[in-house]
């Protein structure tokens, strides 16, 4: 292997690494303790825009061929707008440390009885709720220490619906997003930064790309 071929082997290496922990991010944010939701949030839109920093590396080892290979992925990112809006949601984070991010609640039908299928409340539950900031229902328990911690379940749709939303995304200019929640476009976002980083490894790496598995849906489950 030349020098030139071990030093695009470490950038592609260093662009996995950074989408690795977008991904974890990503995990974080569906992850259903609901615990660090806003942290895997925060790392997402951080890491997941640095990936494309980390890629522009390669100019400087094949900057022959590189432009000719980057200017029609960048153009089309451009016109992307979830692409673009997560560039202008990682300038907004860094500039204010800001999330634009509401939470919406749809109750079709609850009653008292509905309780019951939630299972069995935690010792100590003081108080159930529907819709906390993090978008998440369950029931606020007391610790033996006096300390409150929240633990959280699934509901049920016949209940009703709960989004986590991004307040400002424009949604005018991609209609077929509209309504869309947190998780459902980030997940989205992580899937073209994949395919991305396939592209760059199959042009730069001369490595075949590889068919994209099936990804399996995360649902919210109970937390013991």
């Amino acid at each position: 292997m030349s020098d030139k071929q071990a030093e695009i082997k470490a950038i592609i290496q260093r662009v996995e690494e950074t989408l690795e922990t977008a991904k974890h991010g990503l995990s974080d944010l569906l992850d259903p303790s609901r615990t660090r939701w806003r942290t895997g949030l925060r790392n997402l839109i951080t890491f997941g825009r640095s990936v494309t920093f980390v890629i522009q590396n390669l100019r400087g080892v094949r900057d022959v061929d590189f432009d000719s290979w980057y200017e029609p992925h960048q153009t089309a990112m451009k016109a992307d707008p979830l692409m673009r809006y997560f560039v202008d949601a990682r300038n907004e984070l860094e500039k204010q440390g800001k999330l634009s991010v509401a939470t919406s609640t749809h109750i079709k039908s609850f009653s008292s009885s509905d309780i019951r299928k939630f299972g069995r409340p935690p010792v100590g539950a003081q108080r159930f709720f529907i819709g906390d900031t993090l978008g998440g229902t369950g029931w606020e328990v007391e610790l033996a220490d006096g300390t409150t911690e929240k633990y959280y379940v699934d509901l049920p749709a016949s209940i009703g619906e709960v989004k986590q939303q991004f307040t400002n995304f424009p949604a005018a200019k991609a209609p077929e997003l509209a309504g869309k929640s947190v998780e459902e476009l980030c997940t989205m976002y992580i899937d073209k930064l994949q395919e991305l980083v396939t592209r760059a490894k199959s042009h730069f790496l001369e490595e075949p790309e590889q068919p994209k598995p099936a990804r399996s849906r995360s649902h919210l489950r109970v937390v013991k």
